[in-house]
């Protein structure tokens, strides 16, 4: 597969290439974006990164709003503003989990220009682009990258023969790198700022009661996680103890937890991804673990300091 490599890699380099020289059109914005993408497929915990930002910069006294492309949402190319009344099937997973965590305003659409633009008409300081690395008509004033810390960028080729979608030297033109993974993770001899997301409780979601994820060690349960990356879900449940009956389902995906109960009635553990899609089943046996993002505090002061000095920087030139 290398030759056909190499030819999406050229395909790649030369696209950008004419965005940079203005021979294809890159709209003007109102609004500084940050774009919080990655060069590889599968998950890197791009999104729980996305809700640390808007969590950050509100705490800061900025004024975020999301644009994304709500991917899987049945909705087609609609544009939508998100609202936590919305029901994943409407505007997608990851979109509806970052309303209700974070109360910001989000706008789903097929063309990111255009949620752009109807994000930048309220009184915002700065649109996060949930992914869009690779969509150069998008106007860009930040671009950060999240990678994997286990996988890295796989066998260093583009794909189809590997993993990535522009090639690893792209990482050097980026504002900053997020490593998802301890600093003791190889990570293809990547330098970046190193996170974790930390599972330690589950709430239940019939209830609200909370759970430490330790008092299920020994148990038997159903680890739900439609996400790019659900080993690392499933792992760190066993790490910890639980005998985890693994539910194999697609990013994004669905699956029947009446079903599930039918073939084994145990406990039914999910990410909060998954989560949003199942409110509305009444069960005592559905549990959602959330994740928590810990970086060092000098890390991510360092961050936070790059990205608000940016965003009043490009606000003064508009």
């Amino acid at each position: 597969l290398l030759p056909f490599s190499w030819l999406f890699g050229l395909f790649a380099v030369l696209r950008r290439g004419l965005y940079r020289i203005g021979v294809f059109r890159v709209p003007a914005l109102a609004l500084p974006v940050v774009v919080v993408g990655n060069i590889s497929v599968g998950g890197t915990g791009k999104t729980p990164v996305i809700i640390w930002l808007v969590q950050q910069l509100l705490a800061k006294g900025l004024k975020p709003v999301v644009i994304s492309r709500g991917y899987g949402r049945r909705t087609g190319e609609t544009l939508i503003v998100v609202t936590p009344e919305h029901s994943a099937h409407e505007v997608g997973d990851e979109p509806l989990l970052i309303s209700r965590l974070t109360g910001c305003p989000v706008v789903v659409a097929g063309d990111r220009v255009a949620a752009a633009k109807v994000a930048g008409r309220g009184d915002a300081d700065v649109i996060l682009s949930d992914d869009g690395l690779q969509h150069y008509r998008l106007q860009r004033t930040l671009e950060i990258v999240v990678v994997d810390g286990q996988r890295g960028v796989g066998n260093g080729h583009l794909l189809p023969a590997g993993p990535l979608r522009e090639p690893v030297q792209r990482l050097e033109n980026v504002a900053a790198i997020l490593i998802n993974g301890p600093a003791s993770s190889n990570c293809n001899g990547i330098a970046g700022i190193h996170f974790a997301l930390e599972q330690q409780a589950a709430v239940n979601m019939r209830d609200g009661s909370t759970r430490e994820l330790v008092d299920f060690a020994g148990l038997s349960v159903w680890s739900v996680a439609g996400v790019g990356n659900p080993e690392r879900f499933h792992a760190g449940l066993r790490s910890l103890g639980l005998a985890v009956d693994v539910v194999d389902i697609p990013d994004h995906g669905e699956v029947d937890l009446v079903e599930l109960q039918r073939i084994k009635a145990q406990p039914i553990l999910m990410t909060s991804k998954d989560a949003v899609k199942y409110t509305a089943i009444e069960s005592e046996s559905l549990w959602e673990v959330p994740a928590t993002l810990t970086m060092p505090s000098a890390a991510a002061a360092s961050l936070l300091d790059m990205i608000v000095a940016q965003v009043a920087s490009e606000r003064k030139k508009n």
